[in-house]
């Protein structure tokens, strides 16, 4: 028989990463822009221009390359695809919801949609 552990819910902590909710939550973030993007029909070079970047940064960033990318960086870049973002600082943080963001510690991104 085999044995299955549940997750905690944040594969980075799972793998013992440093800074596992800051990475936890970039990619909650690249997820809702790669959901906007495809939404919108949008090649990767369009959205290089209305990000402001590269199309190659754009192709990376689809990818999960997220060394290159600041949390603040990528919530610029969902202001820049008209996300209303709003941070969140509580002991009581939201439970996540399907608009996407996420938690560092005690405090919550949200995507205001």
């Amino acid at each position: 028989m085999k044995m299955v552990t549940r997750g905690s819910g944040n594969v980075f902590r799972d793998l013992g990463l440093a800074d596992a909710d800051v990475l936890q939550a970039k990619a909650d973030l690249v997820f809702k822009i790669s959901a906007i993007i495809e939404k919108r029909g949008l090649s990767q070079v369009e959205a290089a221009q209305i990000l402001g970047v590269s199309q190659p940064k754009i192709s990376a960033l689809l990818r999960g390359h997220l060394d290159g990318f600041s949390l603040e960086r990528i919530m610029r870049f969902l202001a820049a695809l008209d996300q209303k973002v709003e941070i969140q600082s509580s002991t009581e943080i939201p439970a996540r919801s399907g608009s996407g963001g996420g938690v560092i510690g005690d405090v919550a991104i949200l995507l205001m949609t």
